[in-house]
């Protein structure tokens, strides 16, 4: 499948900031505030490290593999056969992943927002819009996501200000307390989003200037590094041991600010939030399914999987969990964390050692 669609290194960075940061903020803080307590902020300094050895390793393999997603070159360096496989397992785990971004839109929505709307409608909306973005080109999802980005900026920015209004820093002591054991362990939470950076391996392909790939890369890390860290410092700040209760803490915060200060209703800023994240992060995770059906089965076109994908996705996001709330929480503590930091991280590397492995042994072979 060849494709004349490309991206700039800036609208690479936005991508990758609205693609992690919005449910990052949104989801991570309660998880990681049940294991680390007050010291939960801490665990953004090892989890940002490994995110740079993550992107380090999604750079390297582009730079050696030009104009090839991983689903291309996994082929390459691990067999026709062996890379098909893998091709697969990364497929499945990108619907899933779908499944389970359309599901926590539902439940964020029916939570704050339309509480009697049905499930459906509410994925089937999204969902739509979704289609018809991939269906236009990652250059549309790209230039769309500008605006977007510098929108979620404006409406987050003022509220971080406004929460520091109502903290108390004196929650944030003892520092360590237990050692730094339970920092390390609450560290996989945010690294399963952290790691995210694993869709470069189908963006880079698309970057105009490739030289400026690891510039772009590092920059959206530490964004979204920083923007996580004086976030959820904040949260516990003003909410403590209350933080591991709430399934939207920052949700939570907003709603009490709007509460006591001088403005009302200031969660409609936390749903625009979400759903423009969403909005990126379904649309970028629909177009890596279809160029990954597309590069598989060496065909021309993704944009014929387009419109069934969109139907898969709302019956698969409807139906993946019968008790929404219970259920999504327990996947999102117990299983996630450790499923995504291998598919993220661990493959990648797999791919790497493998490749560096090969090209030396051609290199010592006379």
């Amino acid at each position: 499948m060849k494709t004349t669609e490309k991206i700039s290194g800036i609208q690479l960075s936005l991508l990758v900031f609205s693609f992690i940061a919005p449910t990052l903020i949104l989801v991570a803080p309660s998880l990681m505030e049940k294991i680390a307590r007050q010291d939960a902020w801490l665990t953004i300094f090892p989890g940002a490290l490994i995110a740079a050895l993550n992107v380090w390793i999604m750079i390297i393999l582009s730079n050696r593999y030009p104009g090839q997603t991983i689903t291309q070159y996994s082929t390459q360096i691990i067999g026709k056969w062996p890379g098909k496989f893998l091709g697969c397992y990364f497929l499945y785990y990108w619907l899933n992943f779908d499944f389970i971004i359309l599901n926590q839109h539902i439940q964020f929505i029916n939570t704050v927002f339309l509480i009697r709307t049905p499930s459906v409608i509410v994925s089937l909306t999204l969902a739509l819009i979704c289609g018809i973005a991939v269906y236009m080109g990652i250059e549309a999802i790209a230039r769309c996501n500008e605006s977007l980005a510098l929108l979620i900026f404006t409406l987050l920015i003022p509220l971080l200000f406004l929460m520091l209004a109502e903290s108390d820093p004196e929650r944030l002591r003892p520092v360590l307390s237990k050692g730094v054991v339970p920092v390390l362990q609450a560290t996989v939470f945010p690294l399963a989003y952290l790691t995210q950076f694993i869709i470069l391996g189908w963006l880079l392909p698309f970057l105009n200037q490739p030289k400026k790939a690891t510039t772009f890369s590092f920059i959206s890390l530490l964004i979204i590094s920083g923007l996580f860290c004086i976030t959820i410092l904040p949260l516990i700040m003003m909410f403590g041991p209350l933080t591991k209760k709430l399934a939207f803490p920052v949700l939570s915060v907003i709603q009490y600010i709007g509460i006591e200060g001088s403005f009302e209703r200031l969660e409609a800023f936390a749903v625009a939030i979400w759903v423009m994240g969403c909005f990126i992060k379904v649309s970028i995770t629909f177009f890596i399914i279809c160029i990954s059906i597309a590069h598989l089965f060496n065909l021309k076109s993704y944009r014929n999987f387009v419109v069934p994908l969109t139907i898969l996705s709302v019956i698969g996001s409807v139906s993946i969990f019968v008790n929404y709330s219970t259920e999504l929480a327990s996947y999102l503590r117990n299983t996630y964390p450790s499923y995504a930091f291998f598919t993220h991280f661990i493959l990648p590397l797999f791919l790497l050692i493998i490749d560096t492995i090969k090209r030396r042994w051609k290199k010592s072979v006379p």
